[in-house]
């Protein structure tokens, strides 16, 4: 998961933070520092041993023991002055001074551990949802949209043409009997985007009033990074692909962006900003952070 970055250009009218896909704000989701020990003579190192038994961590990784856990990860020394925890493919992986010992760096990791572990969890879960099957283009396939799926149905005809069906939660979608996947694609993503530009002209003027800012404009995005962004002037650009996630995390991103005109930074002022028109907003940030990009459409 990718941090909130913010990006400052030199014209202050230019000023836009954007909203990254499935991001946890600051600090990142897979990295956090804390500060190191002062240096010193006589530390001792406080580690329990592992048990002789234990099996040997894969080569170039260290193991520490922690409770009933065993947790083997990468130390890469550094000039850095803080010790350093980042989640990766490889597992944790901690940044340390080269003056630090390894007693004090497992002390650190003990302190940590219920971020490492809930992390590492994240991670496996992630990968995990990546070897699901991606959606087949076909009849009878499912579609998501606004947090549930629709029934994706193809009709042969001459002529093209989609329809939504909100009670039977169909999607029909006509086109000549010849259409390419490609025109399967373009069809419902065009619809996508009409329902977006929709449903963003009515939530927008909402969570403004609640915030009493004043937009200049907003757009669609079709970013594959970001699910939003908002200049100091109040250009508002929101991506169509939230139509795949329900009503919550839609209004998660509108109150986010809108909030920047209040707050052009992510400071805690910026988050009690957001909490202030949408209170729950930390449990739509983390449904946005738990859908892993493989698991959407791919158009």
């Amino acid at each position: 998961m990718k941090k909130l970055l913010r990006h400052i250009s030199p014209d202050p009218q230019q000023l836009a933070l954007q909203l990254d896909f499935f991001s946890t704000d600051f600090p990142s989701p897979s990295a956090i520092d804390g500060p190191a020990p002062k240096q010193g003579p006589g530390i001792q190192q406080s580690l329990s041993p592992v048990p002789p038994d234990a099996t040997a961590p894969p080569n170039g990784m260290r193991r520490v023991q922690l409770q009933e856990h065993v947790l083997d990860y990468i130390l890469v020394r550094s000039k850095r002055r803080s010790i350093g925890f980042l989640i990766g493919d490889e597992g944790l992986r901690v940044t340390a001074p080269k003056w630090v010992t390894l007693g004090e760096i497992e002390s650190a990791i003990r302190e940590k551990q219920r971020w490492i572990f809930a992390k590492l969890n994240e991670r496996r879960e992630r990968s995990a949802r990546r070897l699901q099957p991606q959606m087949q283009w076909c009849d009878g396939a499912a579609l998501p949209y606004m947090g549930t799926d629709v029934t994706l149905r193809i009709v042969a005809m001459q002529s093209a043409g989609i329809s939504y069906d909100e009670t039977a939660r169909e999607l029909t979608v006509s086109l000549p009997a010849d259409a390419t996947e490609q025109q399967l694609k373009d069809r419902v993503q065009g619809w996508l985007q009409i329902e977006a530009k929709r449903l963003f002209a009515e939530r927008l003027p909402i969570y403004a009033e609640k915030l009493g800012v004043t937009f200049q404009s907003f757009a669609l995005s079709s970013a594959m990074t970001q699910w939003g962004s908002c200049t100091a002037d109040g250009r508002i650009r929101l991506n169509w692909r939230l139509m795949h996630f329900a009503l919550p995390q839609i209004d998660y991103v509108i109150a986010h962006e809108l909030s920047h005109l209040r707050e052009m930074n992510h400071s805690a002022r910026f988050w009690a900003t957001v909490q202030s028109v949408f209170p729950e907003f930390e449990a739509a940030k983390k449904a946005l952070r738990d859908h892993a990009p493989e698991t959407l459409p791919i158009f």
